[in-house]
């Protein structure tokens, strides 16, 4: 029989078996403390583990003489775990008015946390083991299974290696012969690593270029080699054929290829629209079949959302859509004569391929030397006028290539960030951060790579750094005194207390550290890797970023259900109690994370 009050359902509990729970029921206790009780002292062990029933404690921390309250427990809320797996309470624990919590010795925590390794792990990884958890809850087992499946756990298909001079008659046979579609062609001396040929390659020579059977195969092979690592998961390798325009890539262990694995063997896992999506977008006749497929978008997200898609994968699909997309339309309202002299650039969450849902139109257009930018002026305001009939309003503060603000000689570009290095007022850091984000889609790319030279060398400007780096400290983290979620009414807004601290201080960390990388996961890696963020901080800020992204993406899709307009507040009180601790605990992530960033820029004193 479950001790009264108790919930075995809630987290951590829920992870134990019936043992296990058999165990905590006979060794739980029921106590009482008055106002004020002090339950665990500051760097003191405890004897035990704590589950409120009633009532909250306060967990605080004395600084200067004075008590700053670090958070509060309430109903259901587990402390002191840490005080007996360490043997020292990190803040002082409270009774804050009359308080009812059961009590678990600590010698029966122990053994549950040597029996028990999902258990343990709640305590011992922290926010990475919730989000696990959370996802094991939520998404339909089939699903998380799929979205989990490693590259190597498909079917793939031999790597068949043939000579450059093997002629093409032979390759034919050798694709019968192997029963495959693509051979992995070796490089002529001179040249730089394998190539692939497939059979649709080798029959389109035959039959439309004019090549004989005796030709050889080496001219027809595609470079460099596109693959996946074997133990990437297998919604990866859509993720690249999808942003490559292929429909097969390598698989490589190390530096050598195993094998090869192609759209038929991926869907034969799971059904994707991506697919679909990427199909309609490749044989769009005109702008009005692009408008058409990029429609289905929302429904893409949905669909992958419901199957428990990884934020960081279902942003990366997206991104590699939207790429497609914005190319194609591109193609079809710039002029042929005027697309070489122009790269197009997409800034923002877009540029750093975090866009999920659509949002605001953040491109800009960089132009050869000599190009006139009045020349495209006519096009870029219907490729504006065709991203809205999309979905994709146009920029409150027109940052659009139809804007001739946005729309620069490479020479003006590079200008233009000296101008932004010189003023350091905070409109031209807001627009310096935006280019820092910039990524190419469309045109000659070449365009791009001495802007971001000189982006790169920016970072050696600490006073520029430090003032750049100000803006993250605009937005207080919604956090209360006591440590719970603030809500103002009309809800949280979490770009600005989550998103947006954790986004601009590791673009601005990893501008200062080189590390030129534009995704924010990617930053956070380069950045600990470089040794600019401490390891468990490293971990936990892309952990917090993807609860933030996670749980605005699910209350904007029930937004769009409903028909109401999807925006970043969250209504805090409607989330289950795992989201609203993970929450709490991402929220106190972003924290760690500015205080870090007022020590690595000198702040302190500035914010």
């Amino acid at each position: 029989m479950a001790t009264p009050g108790f919930d075995f359902h809630a987290p951590p509990f829920d992870l134990l078996d019936a043992a296990a729970r058999a165990r905590v029921e006979a060794a739980l206790d029921l106590a009482f403390f008055a106002p004020g009780t002090v339950l665990i002292e500051a760097g003191q062990p405890s004897t035990q583990v704590y589950v409120v029933l009633r009532g909250e404690v306060e967990a605080g921390d004395m600084e200067d003489g004075r008590e700053r309250l670090f958070s509060d427990y309430g109903p259901g809320e587990v402390f002191g775990a840490f005080a007996v797996i360490t043997g020292r309470a990190r803040h002082r624990y409270r009774a804050r008015g009359e308080v009812l919590a059961f009590v678990l010795p600590a010698p029966v925590f122990r053994t549950l946390l040597d029996e028990q390794p999902r258990f343990a792990a709640w305590f011992h990884e922290g926010l990475s083991a919730k989000r696990q958890l959370l996802a094991e809850k939520s998404a339909p087992s089939e699903a998380n299974r799929l979205m989990l499946t490693r590259v190597r756990d498909a079917q793939l298909a031999e790597a068949v290696a043939v000579a450059p001079d093997t002629p093409i008659g032979d390759a034919v046979a050798g694709l019968r012969r192997h029963g495959v579609e693509c051979l992995i062609v070796e490089p002529s001396p001179g040249e730089e690593g394998p190539g692939i040929v497939t059979r649709t390659d080798l029959l389109d020579a035959l039959a439309l270029e004019g090549h004989g059977l005796a030709s050889p195969v080496g001219p027809l092979a595609h470079r460099p080699l596109i693959g996946v690592r074997e133990d990437d998961v297998l919604f990866q390798s859509l993720v690249t054929m999808t942003e490559s325009h292929i429909e097969r890539v390598a698989v490589r262990r190390g530096n050598a290829v195993v094998g090869t694995i192609g759209l038929a063997e991926v869907l034969s896992h799971y059904a994707s629209q991506s697919h679909l999506i990427s199909l309609r977008l490749a044989r769009a006749a005109d702008e009005a079949e692009v408008v058409a497929a990029a429609r289905e978008m929302d429904a893409l997200v949905r669909t992958l959302f419901a199957q428990g898609a990884k934020i960081s994968y279902l942003m990366e699909m997206v991104s590699a859509l939207n790429s497609r997309l914005l190319a194609a339309l591109f193609r079809f309202c710039v002029p042929e004569a005027l697309r070489e002299g122009a790269c197009l650039l997409v800034l923002g969450s877009e540029g750093r391929r975090e866009q999920i849902l659509k949002t605001d139109q953040d491109n800009a257009l960089i132009l050869a030397p000599g190009v006139e930018p009045d020349a495209y002026a006519e096009a870029m305001a219907r490729f504006a006028a065709r991203l809205a009939e999309i979905g994709y309003p146009p920029c409150a503060g027109g940052v659009m290539a139809s804007n001739p603000h946005w729309r620069q000689t490479l020479d003006g570009w590079r200008g233009r960030i000296a101008d932004w290095r010189r003023r350091g007022d905070p409109v031209s850091l807001m627009e310096l951060s935006m280019v820092v984000d910039a990524r190419p889609v469309a045109g000659d790319r070449h365009l791009v790579q001495p802007l971001h030279e000189d982006l790169i060398t920016l970072g050696r400007d600490e006073g520029l750094m430090r003032e750049m780096g100000l803006a993250t400290f605009q937005f207080d983290t919604p956090l209360t005194l006591f440590g719970r979620v603030r809500d103002g009414g009309d809800g949280t807004d979490i770009k600005k207390g989550g998103i947006f601290p954790l986004v601009h201080g590791l673009r601005t960390m990893a501008l200062r550290h080189g590390v030129a990388r534009s995704n924010s996961f990617a930053r956070c890696e380069g950045l600990l890797a470089a040794g600019a963020l401490p390891g468990e901080l490293g971990r936990n800020v892309p952990q917090a970023l993807a609860v933030f992204q996670r749980l605005r993406l699910g209350q904007q899709l029930d937004a769009l259900a409903a028909g109401r307009v999807a925006d970043n507040r969250l209504d805090v009180a409607a989330l289950r109690h795992l989201d609203r601790e993970l929450l709490r605990d991402a929220l106190r992530v972003v924290n760690r994370f500015k205080d870090h960033l007022r020590d690595a820029l000198q702040l302190r004193g500035m914010t």
